[in-house]
């Protein structure tokens, strides 16, 4: 389970991260709701949330490949990539064009979720009793 742990410490300190920086760019321009129309702040939000969207499923899918098959090597390798998947999205949020980070990370994202989904998929079904297969 250390595996789930770390990824989920790393991605909680960087939600915290990317939450503070919405914070602060709110306090500066008073913006109470929404974005105000700030583009940045439009960006923040959007990297903020984008976060909070892939980080559920993806530390789930991390925790149940770790419970099926322990801190095997690709078990590991996937937790990395999908960890360094986030980090580097967000550092690609820029406007107009989408940086080489946001690219990179959402093609690790999806990747990665993808290739869990299928590990976990197939030692589930490898294992079910009540579907015949053992």
């Amino acid at each position: 389970m250390q595996v789930t742990m770390i990824s989920a410490a790393i991605l909680g300190l960087l939600l915290v991260l990317l939450a503070s920086r919405i914070s602060a760019l709110r306090r500066s321009g008073q913006i109470s709701l929404g974005d105000g129309g700030n583009a940045e702040l439009l960006l923040r939000v959007r990297s903020h949330a984008n976060c909070t969207e892939w980080a559920p499923i993806g530390l789930i899918l991390i925790f149940l490949a770790e419970q099926a098959v322990g801190a095997s090597w690709y078990v590991v390798a996937l937790a990395i990539a999908f960890v360094a998947g986030r980090l580097m999205h967000p550092l690609g949020m820029k406007p107009g064009i989408p940086g080489p980070g946001r690219i990179l990370g959402t093609v690790l994202t999806y990747v990665t979720v993808a290739i869990l989904a299928l590990v976990v998929f197939a030692h589930a079904i490898t294992r079910c009793t009540t579907c015949g297969m053992v």
